[in-house]
């Protein structure tokens, strides 16, 4: 079988690689950090399309693998868009990341990738971050009609509507969410760490005391001795029973 050669090593290193990309990007850059084995760059907002040109162009990152959105309530942009590029010749992966809030737009990336198009509808369907420059900029992953942004960390868990078959109408209705309040009460207890109540069914793991307890201390209440041996041999026949004509007992 012939021997296949490829450029790429099977395990691609990190060392020098951050350092590198930072001088090459330059002002561009915020921070940059490595954990978890990979390397994270932030870079301005207003710089993404210009970073990850340089990246793709200048360092071999040739794909775009991956989009994805991060909520941050507490903070002041509390939205991260994270890029993931691949490089095929390097078999090295890095990850570039900008910030924003809900009404700054992030500068589209798709006239570095067209595949761009359909990520960056995905972060606005579950995000509602805007990208300047998508002319087609529209839910993805929701249905028509969808209220609200659903991987916000302030969304409802319940969500805002429901859907049903209609019997009466013979279609799909959409209808508030109306749940029960047994299901809207959470205490988020956990009962392995000790709840501060009686779970269903630990009533039975603490029995009330018996008061008058059944012991037997005298050989009389056992109900052995003679008169029960009597008793016993009443009905019981003293001899085996005899053996019908004709028949013969085993071995004669």
């Amino acid at each position: 079988m012939a021997t296949v050669l490829h450029s790429a090593p099977r395990f691609a290193s990190n060392e020098g690689v951050k350092d590198a990309l930072v001088t090459a990007l330059g002002d561009m850059v915020v921070s940059s950090k490595e954990q978890h084995g990979e390397i994270v760059l932030t870079v301005k907002r207003e710089s993404i399309e210009d970073a990850l040109r340089l990246l793709r162009d200048e360092h071999g990152y040739q794909q775009l693998m991956e989009m994805a959105g991060v909520d941050y309530p507490q903070r002041a942009e509390r939205f991260e868009v994270v890029y993931m590029l691949l490089s095929l010749t390097k078999n090295h992966r890095v990850m570039v990341k900008v910030s924003t809030d809900e009404a700054t737009p992030v500068p589209t990336v798709t006239t570095l990738w067209p595949n761009a198009g359909w990520l960056e509808r995905e972060v606005f369907d579950m995000y509602g971050v805007l990208f300047d420059g998508n002319t087609d900029l529209r839910r993805i992953l929701t249905d028509y009609g969808f209220e609200g942004h659903p991987f916000r960390k302030d969304f409802p868990l319940t969500g805002y509507h429901e859907l049903r078959y209609s019997e009466e109408e013979k279609r799909v209705v959409y209808e508030p969410v109306e749940l029960a309040q047994d299901f809207r009460s959470f205490d988020f207890m956990s009962p392995w760490e000790g709840a501060e109540y009686i779970l269903p069914g630990d009533e039975k793991a603490h029995e009330p005391p018996v008061d008058d307890p059944k012991t037997t201390e005298k050989p009389e209440q056992t109900g052995a001795g003679a008169k029960a041996d009597e008793k016993a041999a009443e009905h019981t026949k003293a001899d085996p029973p005899k053996m019908e004509d004709g028949k013969k007992e085993e071995g004669e």
